[in-house]
């Protein structure tokens, strides 16, 4: 296999970024619940113990609060700590360390001090997983001051990104999905970074821009090429950062097709479909043909039962009814 043919899972891709960094930077560390002979709850770190210890993989407690502030000073420290949150959920637990420690510090002490640290962790629901570990919570995180937040939607982007993210001063969350792990795609050998504050355009189009992350940017592209026979030409922007939003990108593809639908597995209430649907409420009106339109998770829990979860995720039959909904105006 060539290196121009080499496709891995996304949770491989996660795993050599994590080995990269490891090998390339001495101060890298990795923090979390299982991570080592273990090799963590999704395999991500697998293999990762046996070749670089004990020093530099650091098993902890069920303690988020505990072992994130252990990152966070760190950090401060000189070290480059890359913290696992075993499931989104739990990252409740460590908000304080985020929202008045991570993210104010450099602040606080008027850059006399930076906290480059990384913390990843799995969002999304995934077959059943039930309402306290399939959350979706980036809602919590972009409203956090002093943070960035991403979301990769493929292998490639996620290596890129969680090595830039790394080598970053500052603190980012990025935001991984259970559902991306089994999915593979091509992804370099070689070393590459990735910026953390661009969105990129997963498919060109012309008559409606889908604008979505993580998990529905794959399905995104598949309602495009469900449309494609029928005429109607999509062109969807995965946003891939978060916070900061690469605003450039949002209003250049909302200018060109005047039809926008944001497409989240975050609750529709408060999230980034809202902050996005109103930057281009401020910017974009003028070139708006349609109301902007949202496909979102219900405002609820998430259920266990399978059924039930389907009804509440955004589906591809959604966004599906919101481009003929939209195709009305």
């Amino acid at each position: 296999m060539t290196d121009d043919e080499r496709t891995i899972y996304y949770s491989k891709a996660v795993n050599e970024a994590l080995d990269d960094e490891l090998a390339r930077d001495d101060s890298v560390i990795l923090i979390g619940e299982d991570i080592g002979c273990y090799g963590g709850s999704f395999g991500v770190t697998k293999g990762l113990y046996d070749k670089y210890g004990a020093e530099r993989l650091w098993e902890t407690p069920i303690s988020e609060n505990s072992f994130v502030g252990i990152a966070v000073g760190a950090a401060m420290m000189g070290l480059r700590p890359v913290v696992e949150i075993m499931f989104m959920d739990f990252l409740a637990l460590a908000l304080d360390q985020l929202l008045n420690s991570a993210g104010k510090l450099h602040y606080m002490y008027g850059g006399q001090v930076t906290v480059p640290m990384v913390l990843r962790t799995p969002g999304g629901a995934k077959g059943g997983y039930g309402p306290s570990h399939s959350q979706m919570l980036s809602n919590l995180l972009v409203g956090i001051p002093g943070i960035k937040v991403v979301a990769p939607s493929t292998p490639a982007q996620v290596k890129g990104i969680l090595k830039a993210a790394i080598r970053d001063p500052n603190p980012v969350v990025v935001i991984e999905n259970k559902r991306l792990y089994p999915q593979r795609g091509y992804v370099p050998a070689e070393d590459y970074v990735l910026a953390l504050d661009k969105a990129v355009i997963a498919a060109a189009g012309q008559d409606i821009t889908l604008i979505s992350y993580s998990s529905m940017t794959p399905v995104c592209l598949a309602v495009k090429e469900a449309l494609k026979p029928v005429g109607i030409d999509l062109e969807v922007l995965d946003l891939v950062s978060l916070q900061p939003l690469d605003k450039e990108s949002i209003f250049a593809s909302v200018r060109k097709t005047g039809r926008v639908i944001i497409v989240e597995e975050a609750c529709l209430t408060g999230g980034v479909g809202a902050e996005v649907s109103a930057l281009i409420s401020e910017h974009c009106l003028d070139a708006l043909e349609a109301p902007v339109m949202r496909v979102a998770a219900a405002d609820m829990p998430i259920p266990s039962a399978l059924a039930l979860e389907k009804f509440v995720l955004p589906q591809a039959e959604d966004i599906v009814a919101a481009v003929k909904r939209i195709r009305e105006y």
